[in-house]
């Protein structure tokens, strides 16, 4: 390809990226991360992190209630008094814009006020479509579904899609569900940038009652990623800069956040779309780039601290008009393997649109590259090049010097690996989309893993990631700061055993796909 066409503007944008992953596309060497140790209590000596199952663990059909029908025309003052006469907190009514929900709360806040008659037909109180969760879900799915979207009751269906029953909050479990919904809907109806700084506050303690109530860590990640979802959407919706109404544009998450796996005081990655301008009109990027700044601001105000390397909704290299983002990466797989293209591919194929998902999904989109031995060469090399710290000799491969000398990062060398295999797959299947297990998966779905392989990288994640989530509550309970150093002289002999063999499965796994996947890819042969 001519180095004037699209490469040529593709090598302008990498100039513009962050410092953090320049960086590593010249130095793929160790670096330290600023982190501190770790002290795995007496409870934590069982292989496996988080491994007792709660409550919200357990299958949503165990706390199931019934239905309480009701016609669109019945008066809402019936209604209530069946609602109550059954002890239940809401009523289902059938609509012709769909399945209905009337529930305590609306009695309280559109009834008691006055905005509604209590002799006016329950049709007019009813929210629609109702929330609805499949009979097979777990508690779990039932919670996250809740805090995803600030409702306390789900509409329980069967295979057919027909109503079974209906499932509350308060039944799912105690504090694991009061918690983190407490949050949710505190952030809901703030009203201003104060109040819902406050509010978001609340979210360190309820990510501790989850972690204190032994809920699995990667269901406690999805709930802190659907908690710090809502808080960015009502910073937007508190800022309504006037170029955000003017120009259709969207919120774009990216890294763990995008992917719901991301620890409690992890930084955020942000990017921007917007749409292309009509010919003739401005382009709104000083403007809106302007406006990001001004919201990253207000995130910061709510403890949400933008990414200190550069990977924001401000930043020129991710803020950017829908044709120019598709430009800007089908010249990053152009790139020769091993640069900067690869690694701003990376940072955006883990991207989850959080308004205007039609335009966000641009990213996603376009990323996906089966079939393009080179890029995906050199994905495959960038994901090697994490390798998990053990050692021939010694269990681990420590810090020799420094801040955290005898230490060991576990972000660096026990996430990053399953990670890059993970998004490696993800792009090479042509799906960017799901969590880091969902990813490997899809791999042995289609011949990229086998399945011992995914199984056995899905563990380690799991694992590894549970380790570092106790690691930041246990941190924010002494309200110590928290870091993905571990010190394995910390750790008891059967957590650090199993953290080593971890280690061991991952390597092995990597060393696999290197001798495979390289030399296929080297051939061409994809």
């Amino acid at each position: 390809m001519a180095a004037g066409g699209r490469l040529g503007r593709g090598w302008g944008d990498l100039a513009r990226m962050p410092a953090r992953l320049a960086d590593r596309a010249t130095d793929r060497a160790e670096r330290p991360w600023p982190h501190r140790a770790y002290i795995w209590d007496d409870r934590d000596v069982q292989p496996g992190p988080l491994a007792v199952q709660s409550a919200v663990e357990r299958r949503l059909e165990q706390v199931v209630r019934p239905i309480v029908w009701c016609e669109p025309t019945d008066r809402i003052r019936d209604v209530a008094a069946r609602i109550s006469a059954g002890a239940h907190s809401c009523a289902l009514v059938r609509l012709d814009a769909g399945l209905g929900i009337v529930t305590d709360h609306d009695f309280r806040r559109r009834v008691g006020s006055g905005e509604i008659p209590i002799d006016a037909p329950v049709a007019r109180l009813a929210t629609t479509p109702a929330l609805t969760i499949d009979q097979g879900a777990t508690q779990a799915d039932g919670l996250l579904r809740m805090v995803e979207h600030g409702v306390h009751h789900l509409v329980v269906t069967d295979a057919m899609g027909r109503p079974v029953g209906v499932v509350r909050a308060v039944d799912l479990a105690q504090a694991e569900v009061r918690d983190p919904l407490l949050v949710r809907s505190a952030v809901d109806t703030a009203t201003n940038l104060a109040e819902l700084a406050e509010a978001a506050r609340l979210l360190p303690a309820a990510i501790v009652a989850l972690c204190d109530s032994r809920v699995a860590a990667t269901h406690i990640g999805a709930v802190h990623a659907a908690v710090v979802d809502a808080i960015a959407r009502r910073v937007l919706w508190l800022r309504a800069e006037s170029v955000f109404a003017e120009v259709p544009h969207s919120w774009v998450v990216l890294g763990s956040l995008a992917r719901r796996e991301s620890l409690p005081l992890s930084d955020i990655d942000t990017a921007l779309v917007w749409a292309d301008p009509p010919a003739g009109r401005p382009d709104p990027a000083e403007s809106i780039r302007a406006a990001a700044g001004r919201v990253l601001a207000d995130l910061r105000h709510c403890g949400l601290v933008p990414c200190p390397s550069g990977t924001n909704a401000d930043n020129p290299a991710f803020s950017r008009s829908r044709s120019s983002w598709v430009a800007a990466i089908t010249a990053w797989k152009t790139v020769a393997e091993g640069g900067r293209g690869d690694l701003m591919s990376a940072t955006v194929a883990d991207s989850r649109p959080l308004t205007n998902p039609e335009l966000g999904r641009c990213l996603a989109d376009t990323v996906p590259a089966p079939g393009h031995t080179r890029f995906l060469r050199g994905l495959l090399d960038e994901a090697l090049g994490f390798r998990p710290p053990t050692g021939f000799v010694r269990d681990f491969v420590v810090e020799h010097g420094g801040e955290h000398r005898g230490e060991l990062d576990l972000k660096k060398g026990g996430l990053a690996p399953v990670v890059g295999l993970a998004r490696w797959v993800a792009i090479a299947t042509g799906d960017v989309t799901g969590s880091t297990t969902e990813r490997l998966r899809r791999g042995a779905d289609r011949g990229l893993l086998t399945v011992d392989e995914a199984q056995a990288l899905a563990g380690a994640f799991d694992d590894v990631y549970g380790l570092l989530l106790r690691h930041e509550a246990e941190a924010l309970s002494r309200g110590t700061e928290p870091s993905t150093y571990i010190a394995p002289r910390d750790l008891d002999t059967l957590t650090r055993r199993h953290l080593r063999e971890t280690f061991r499965v991952i390597r092995s796994v990597q060393e696999r796909i290197d001798e495979h996947w390289m030399a296929r890819l080297e051939r061409a042969q994809w």
